[in-house]
């Protein structure tokens, strides 16, 4: 039996862990961090900075890396390709616990055991996140049952380096990706957008916008090189361009995050 959960870690700065967290942490018998490829060892480091601050001792959980497999380019839709995506990765989780789990050593029985196998999810498994989706299919095919553990998201690291409220009185705001702005433009019913997953500046498409828009935009949401930027969309629009693309050639990765209001 595996005890699979998931942990949401927040954004990368070892303050965003909740008590919570922390003690599941421990509790875990086996840890996966994923290797996402050349120029994200960062990411990769930041799991291992957060384990070796909370783990310690000889009760201390095994960890285990993995390679994070890639998008097949081959497949033409897009979420027939990620379907695929979550598949194999799905695949590899089971193949490193498999050769991970404390109680597997040969001459015995896996599943006369329970191993307890963590997880940690950036910002909150629940926001734009695949793993929970992932570990459903380690529920159908073994014996695996699944616990999840919130924390904090981007999207309160935005609004917190800002000092702005996400929503206004007794107002909606709508949570959506760059690819949905940009090929649906601006939702009738909302006033604040939160966008997520934008590698394309996508709030370049509201250039027709006829109401003024006010940007908040962070790359690298509570983390050390934490990245602010805010004020009229038309007067900032080119410096939070030019100010992405050259963080991304400096790390190698960039994740990033912006509120529009109007």
């Amino acid at each position: 039996m595996i005890e699979l959960t998931l942990i949401g870690i927040g954004t990368g700065n070892p303050q965003h862990l909740t008590r919570q967290a922390e003690a599941a942490m421990r509790a875990q018998d086996l840890i996966l961090i994923p290797r996402k490829g050349a120029g994200k060892d960062d990411l990769a480091g930041l799991r291992r900075a957060i384990c070796d601050a909370v783990l310690s001792g000889a009760a201390r959980p095994q960890i285990a890396e993995f390679d994070l497999p890639t998008r097949d380019p081959a497949i033409p839709d897009y979420l027939e390709r990620v379907e695929a995506w979550h598949d194999a990765i799905a695949e590899v989780w089971q193949q490193t616990i498999t050769a991970h789990r404390p109680n597997g050593e040969p001459g015995t029985d896996p599943k006369a055991e329970t191993t307890k196998v963590g997880f940690l999810v950036w910002g909150d498994p629940s926001l734009y996140d695949s793993t929970m989706r992932i570990a459903r299919r380690l529920e159908a095919h073994s014996q695996t049952s699944l616990r999840v553990i919130p924390g904090i998201t981007s999207i309160q690291a935005l609004t917190a380096a800002h000092g702005v409220p996400l929503n206004d009185i007794g107002a909606a705001v709508l949570i959506t990706t760059g690819r949905q702005l940009r090929d649906k433009g601006w939702p009738a019913t909302a006033d604040r957008l939160v966008v997520m997953l934008d590698g394309e500046c996508s709030f370049q498409s509201l250039a027709s916008q006829r109401q003024p828009v006010t940007i908040y935009w962070t790359a690298y949401a509570g983390m050390e090189n934490e990245i602010n930027i805010s004020g009229p969309l038309d007067a900032v629009s080119d410096q939070i361009i030019q100010t992405r693309a050259a963080a991304r050639t400096e790390h190698g990765w960039i994740m990033d995050i912006y509120l529009l209001e109007r």
